[in-house]
Parts: structure tokens; C-alpha cells; sequence
């Protein structure tokens, strides 16, 4: 899968929004590095362009940067499903595409954002479908914390899923872990979310989830009545045919992925071991239950 990077001209945008110096960045990436090298639960193997994602999602606070690595480390203990046994030609990880997709687009927008779409055509799914589908879009993730230079993403979420026939096919604590994982662990600044194909479910579902994200996030929410709608807010040559664009089919798009994903099954494997050790932990503030909250509460989670 090609990752289109950012032009010079996008880099410079990036670089001004994530507070990037070039002059200092090295001496940040340092004090990074000498960090993990004390700290003697975390694991000291994130390459430089790794460390690099995590320092600009921080701003180059150091201090953000630092909580969102242990965060990394500890969900890969915590919530081991989704990082053992990641190998795409597994036979629970060959979702049927008319189930759930999970697509990070090539292009970038003029704002250096990367648009995700996420699709369910089939309106159907099993429980299973839902511990397979956050693995893979957690796979994803961590080779984009390797390969991408800082952007941010815009989500694009089809909804026609969303019906009372699949609540109870849905996992809620797959789905709690997931989110902690998607929001407070992967240094991902998610700028927009723009919803289509809204079930009448959509409305309860966003009040539940209200609860436990922030204002800031649900703020930056769109529902859409239509594609039209939808056009208003994106150029046709940045979204699939699918969704009435120009920039190639969805469906290519993630055949492209799921290569990647085989592609990347060794190096998958060397990754299952890059986590947290609890038994070294100094400060035990970091656990599943402070994951999730006071007694496995779900805790409002942050967005920036």
C-alpha cells in the first residue's frame, strides 16, 4: 500500500500545527530516547521516524509525548487480542468485505490530513466480525506509526450498519478496549468525522458515546443526509467512487492494504513482543482497570 507523504508545501503546514523545530527536533527525539532507556517496563525499540509521530502528536511536549508511548506499550499488554496472532491469511481475519472495511486512503487533502473510510455494505454482522475488524484497523495503525510524517486524519464513517437487528452482536467491551486503543494510544490527531448513511439509531448511539469522549471530538462530528452533502466538504478527487468521487475505487484500495498486511506478517510477529512489562512498572497508575476507569468504568476519553 503507498502512503502518498506530504508535499514540501504540506510539510511546512504540518510542521507549524504540530509545534515542529526543526533546529531542536533532534535534541527532543534525545531526551526522547534516554526516557524510554530509563524507564524499565517499556520496551527502548521505536525506530527515529516512530519516536518522531509520537514527539509531533505531543507537539514536541515531551511530557504528552511520554504519557502516549506508555499508553502504546501498556494496550499491547492490556488488550493482547488485537496484537497476537496478526496474520492477515488467518482464517477469523479474512472478513468478508461486505462486512466491514477499514480504509486509509493514498492521497493526502490540501491539509496534509489522511481521509479513513469505514464501510459496513452488507448492513449485517457477527459478533466475531467486530474482535476481527479492530484487529486489522489496529494493524494498520501501527505500520502508520512507522511510515507516515505527522499528518492527520479525517475519518469517514458509513453508518448504514448502525440498526437495532446488530446490537446484540456487538461486542461493548471490544468495542471500549478498541477506542482506547484508536484514541489515547497511536499518535493520531483526528480532525474530522464526517458520518453518511445515518440509521435512526445513529442519534442514540453518538448520545452514548458523548458520554465518555470529549466536546472537543464530538464537535468535530458531521452527519450527512447525503453524498452531496458530503461534496461540500471534500473535492471529488480526493474520495472513492464509492462515495461519488474520482480517486479510484475503495475496493482497490483495500485489496492494496490487505497485500500489505501479508506483506508485513514477519514483521508483525517480531511486534508481539514491544510491551509494556507490568511486573517492572515503579509507578503502578497504569493498569486495565485505569484504562478504563474507577472499577472498569469507561472513562471520558481525550481528544487533541
Amino acid at each position: 500500500m503507498i502512503l502518498v507523504p506530504p508535499t514540501a508545501e504540506q510539510q511546512s503546514l504540518l510542521r507549524k500545527l504540530n509545534n515542529e523545530d526543526i533546529a531542536s527536533r533532534d535534541r527532543d527525539l534525545e531526551a526522547t530516547k534516554q526516557w524510554l532507556k530509563q524507564e524499565p517496563h517499556l520496551p527502548d525499540a521505536l525506530d527515529d521516524d516512530a519516536l518522531l509521530n509520537f514527539l509531533r502528536w505531543g507537539k514536541f511536549s515531551l511530557e504528552k509525548t511520554k504519557k502516549r508511548l506508555d499508553k502504546y506499550f501498556t494496550v499491547r499488554n492490556a488488550f493482547s487480542d488485537f496484537y497476537t496472532r496478526r496474520d492477515i491469511t488467518r482464517p477469523e481475519l479474512q472478513l468478508d468485505p461486505q462486512s466491514f472495511t477499514w480504509t486509509p486512503l493514498p492521497v493526502l487533502s490540501p491539509e496534509g490530513r489522511r481521509i479513513c473510510v469505514a464501510t459496513s455494505p452488507r448492513c449485517d454482522f457477527h459478533a466475531e466480525d467486530t474482535i476481527s475488524f479492530a484487529k486489522i484497523v489496529v494493524m494498520m495503525a501501527d505500520i502508520r506509526v512507522y511510515v507516515e510524517e505527522g499528518v492527520h486524519d479525517v475519518y469517514i464513517l458509513d453508518a448504514s450498519a448502525v440498526l437495532l437487528k446488530n446490537l446484540p452482536n456487538v461486542s461493548i467491551s471490544t468495542i471500549k478496549s478498541f477506542l482506547v486503543c484508536a484514541l489515547e494510544a497511536y499518535p493520531v490527531r483526528i480532525k474530522e468525522l464526517h458520518i453518511i448513511n445515518a440509521t435512526p439509531l445513529v442519534s442514540a448511539v453518538m448520545k452514548w458515546a458523548a458520554r465518555f469522549v470529549k466536546d472537543k471530538l464530538m464537535k468535530r462530528v458531521k452527519i450527512h443526509d447525503s453524498l452531496e452533502s458530503l461534496h461540500e466538504c471534500f473535492s471529488k478527487d480526493l474520495l472513492p467512487e464509492e462515495l461519488g468521487g474520482t480517486a479510484g475505487k475503495l475496493a482497490h484500495f483495500r485489496k492494496q492494504w490487505m497485500s500489505t498486511l501479508e506483506e508485513y506478517t514477519e514483521w508483525f510477529k517480531e511486534k508481539e513482543d514491544l510491551k509494556a512489562d507490568e511486573s517492572k512498572r515503579v509507578e503502578k497508575d497504569v493498569t486495565c482497570g485505569g484504562l478504563y476507569g474507577v472499577d472498569g468504568s469507561f472513562k471520558r476519553l481525550t481528544i487533541d
